[in-house]
């Protein structure tokens, strides 16, 4: 029975993700910020999953997700790095907290919370990282100058602990989605979104059960031979 840590479990993707792990039978710690999603995600999965709130930008809280997330189950297998905000703004008229915001919580609690699960994934001589980055980090979206560099430094960050504990049992890779089928996408205007499917080779936008089943697969003992890489699941927008 392996051990499963979910960050931003509440969002589209990450409330795939725990659908996916539990009918696998793992055991689940899902995080997130909001208390009323996270008790739902309790009450339905209540056999297999506990939940801790945690805001991401706090090092205090982040240290408490992962000494608490040990209590529920044991030793973390698999980490899944999926929160991320997005406070879009022009280049030059980003405000320093804007950049900040995002760094801090895409970038730098995904340091911190690896650091911390790791090393008793390097003691048991076997785990599984995955992190979620965005397609952002190549075409470099307009607006988003904080969030791309966010997932960019992620990628870097990624192949280089993947090179430091690869003989250790250790995989370390990333998710890179394009154009998932999320709330987020909802609220984009019609035409806009048709704009964009036409930029996607298969002509549709991806769901969130498509990336969590390839989250799954790296997690897997079948994905062994695979680390430090990045995985793009967006139909081919980017070849």
């Amino acid at each position: 029975m392996k051990n499963v840590l979910i960050t931003g479990a509440t969002g589209g993707i990450g409330k795939a993700l725990v659908e996916r792990f539990h009918n696998s039978n793992f055991n689940i710690v899902a995080s997130g910020t909001n208390n009323e999603k996270l008790k739902f995600l309790e009450s339905k999965y209540s056999n297999k999953l506990k939940s801790i709130k945690c805001d991401l930008s706090d090092k205090s809280q982040v240290e408490n997700l992962a000494s608490e997330s040990e209590k529920f189950f044991g030793q973390i297998d698999i980490l899944i790095n999926n929160a991320g905000i997005t406070k879009d703004n022009l280049f030059l008229r980003m405000k320093d907290e804007e950049w900040y915001d995002v760094i801090n919580v895409n970038l730098n609690a995904n340091y911190l919370l690896t650091k911390l699960i790791l090393r008793g994934m390097i003691k048991k001589k076997w785990g599984r990282i995955i992190n979620i980055t965005s397609d952002a980090s190549v075409v470099g979206n307009p607006g988003q100058a904080n969030y791309t560099a966010s997932k960019a430094a992620v990628e870097g960050l990624t192949r280089t602990i993947a090179n430091e504990v690869a003989k250790r049992g250790v995989t370390v890779n990333c998710v890179s989605p394009g154009f998932i089928n999320t709330d987020i996408l909802s609220k984009i205007e019609s035409t806009r979104l048709e704009s964009m499917m036409e930029k996607v080779p298969l002509g549709r936008m991806g769901e969130v059960n498509e990336v969590a089943d390839l989250i799954f697969f790296l997690s897997s003992e079948e994905s062994a031979y695979i680390t430090g890489q990045v995985l793009h699941i967006n139909g081919g927008l980017t070849m």
